[in-house]
């Protein structure tokens, strides 16, 4: 880029100083000498910006492709010398080339946006085999291996933690820049940068697998797959070409020949012409503005996989939800303990965790957790699991029942309190007398209420769950969030099939993206306009499936995500409205001979100029 800016502005001043010599009165010198030492300084600036541009034309004629903004800049310029309209030619050629730096800039600009992704690509992996580290390529690590990760190095491969304490740096892969405390038996992802204590880590997923691998995969493919506009004035510029140099022939040349006047004129006309013709504003323009929003969306921790989901995302007006990991967080948590007055709810928590000290059922474990002390098992003296209904354990010489509704029916507890709330309950008695209970819940997201509302404000016409759920949990959520339409108890083929129903009763145009974390969901994911997935706590099978990933694994980022893409659509119609209106314009206006060179200048690169520049809002 600084070599271009470099050339730009040494032929500029050259340019300047052939267009002075005619202005100054050079003492006893020859006119026609400093006519020619005028048109030498104007062919040194012409060759300093436009040898490459020719040397590009001329080598692809030489591969058959004729029709390029290369080929057009060349054959106006040099018939432009040939006309001795020298300061016209090197004009094109100079402004052609200020153009050219206005959108690698631009481009680097955008790229910025999504570099941090390009950095979490790791150099190297601490092997640990024995006692001794060996440095090693992040391809060579196998399943099973033990890396050893030092501070300020980068999570090479996806593992859970053997030994040592953390804090990770995850905001290259989700944006956030809060640091996450990580710990034994902890999964841990690549990408992310350890801060300060070593870890070990056991590796669960080899290289090609692992979550850094794909992400750059994302990113690196993200711009293959073209959204339909830029398919358009792909083909658009394809036809166009050739139809333009036809035209400007048939300007240089019938005219003339059938009304007997200067051919020069006529040939300067199909010359302005060939200038204004070119599509640089379209073919730059809008592919940009594509890349720009995608990088505005990676800044917010949204990773779309090509243009054409951002397109697609624009005109969404159905998104559907799955529930568990989507709109709640899909891990059990206890949100309620209630105490009668005989019992402080610590003491309740603390014979609770004891009498599920032995049980591996989710719901067990978020009890422990949620007590969060060490188990002295002496304490317990005797534990037997009922299935289906709960645990009997004496501890303390205390007999403490711990189940659902059937155990405490089971045991002839009464007084039991009615629960109205969402999740799961379980009853707490002891030496058979009803003491309380707590409830654990998969909580609802914090954003997911924002989430729906935002949705909604953003011009969704329908917001829809899909869950495998109970009814009456799936109402209760519903009930907080405030979705259109609620569908629980579903299977994987269930889902798939509301799905298809949805899908046939929406508008042509309008477009439906589902919304999923779970391996389940891959094939509903697949099937429809467009798949997001939640990327950070979100299977493998989800995010491969999805054509958009949301790293923070925040549903109100879909909005956002929304609001990027309409945007990005926005700009990319307004760029192509404004190129063709003034382009059309000068071209009629050049073909009667009204426009002159530098209207078509400003017609070809003063229009590019400000379509890139109005590129770049879409980065913000």
């Amino acid at each position: 880029m600084r070599k271009r800016l470099r050339k730009i502005i040494i032929s500029a001043i050259i340019f300047l100083i052939a267009g002075l010599i005619e202005k100054i009165n050079f003492a006893n010198q020859d006119e026609n000498v400093l006519h020619i030492v005028q048109i030498i300084l104007y062919i040194i600036s012409y060759l300093i910006v436009g040898f490459e541009v020719v040397k590009k034309a001329i080598i692809n004629i030489s591969h058959g492709e004729f029709f390029d903004e290369n080929f057009l800049m060349s054959i106006a310029t040099i018939g432009a010398f040939a006309i001795q309209e020298y300061p016209e030619a090197v004009a094109v050629m100079l402004f052609y080339q200020l153009g050219e730096y206005f959108q690698s800039y631009a481009v680097k600009k955008s790229r910025k946006s999504i570099a941090s992704l390009m950095d979490i690509r790791p150099d190297y992996a601490n092997l640990k085999i024995d006692d001794r580290i060996e440095k090693v390529s992040p391809e060579q690590i196998k399943i099973g291996n033990i890396i050893v990760v030092k501070p300020g190095e980068k999570i090479p491969l996806d593992g859970i933690v053997l030994k040592g304490i953390s804090m990770l740096d995850t905001s290259a892969l989700t944006g956030e820049s809060v640091p996450r405390e990580v710990k034994t038996n902890d999964k841990i992802l690549s990408g992310c940068i350890n801060l300060n204590g070593i870890l070990e880590i056991k590796v669960e997923k080899e290289y090609g697998e692992s979550t850094v691998s794909k992400i750059l995969d994302l990113v690196e493919n993200a711009t293959n797959k073209k959204a339909k506009t830029e398919n358009f004035i792909t083909k658009f510029s394809k036809y166009y070409t050739p139809i333009v140099v036809v035209l400007a022939l048939i300007i240089a040349f019938i005219p003339p020949i059938v009304t007997r006047t200067n051919m020069l004129d006529w040939i300067y006309r199909a010359l302005t012409f060939l200038v204004v013709s070119c599509p640089c504003a379209l073919v730059i323009s809008v592919p940009l503005s594509f890349f720009s929003g995608i990088g505005a969306a990676s800044k917010k921790g949204i990773l779309v996989k090509g243009s054409n989901y951002l397109e697609l995302l624009a005109k969404t007006e159905i998104v559907v939800f799955d529930k568990t990991g989507t709109l709640t967080k899909g891990v059990f948590e206890v949100q309620k303990i209630e105490n009668k007055e005989h019992i402080d709810k610590k003491e309740l928590l603390e014979l609770v965790a004891y009498c599920e000290s032995y049980s591996n059922h989710p719901i067990s474990i978020s009890i422990q957790k949620a007590y969060g002390e060490e188990i002295d098992k002496k304490r317990i003296i005797d534990s037997k699991e009922i299935s289906g209904k709960g645990i009997i354990s004496k501890i303390d010489n205390k007999e403490i029942a711990c189940g659902n509704i059937k155990l405490m029916n089971e045991l002839n507890i009464t007084n039991i309190d009615q629960i109205d709330d969402i999740g799961t309950c379980v009853y707490v008695a002891i030496d058979k007398k009803y003491v309380g209970y707590i409830l654990i819940s998969d909580k609802i997201k914090d954003d997911s209420n924002e989430a729906i509302t935002k949705l909604k404000q953003a011009g969704v016409k329908r917001t829809v769950m899909l869950t495998g759920d109970n009814k009456n949990v799936s109402e209760k959520v519903n009930k907080k969030l405030g979705l259109d339409e609620v569908y629980s108890e579903l299977l994987p083929i269930d889902k798939v099939n509301k799905l298809e129903e949805i899908l046939k009763s929406k508008d042509d145009d309008a477009k439906l993206a589902f919304v999923g974390d779970g391996i389940n969901d891959a094939p509903v994911l697949a099937r429809a306009d467009i798949g997001i997935a939640m990327g950070g706590l979100g299977s493998d099978a989800a995010i491969e499936a999805a054509d958009i990933v949301i790293m923070t694994d925040e549903p109100s980022k879909i909005a956002t995500a929304i609001k990027i893409s309409r945007k990005t659509l926005k700009i990319v119609y307004q760029n192509i409205s404004f190129a063709l209106i003034v382009k059309i314009g000068v071209l009629l206006l050049s073909a009667f001979g009204l426009a002159s060179m530098w209207a078509a200048v400003f017609a070809d690169v003063g229009v590019t100029v400000l379509a890139i520049l109005n590129s770049f809002r879409a980065l913000r």
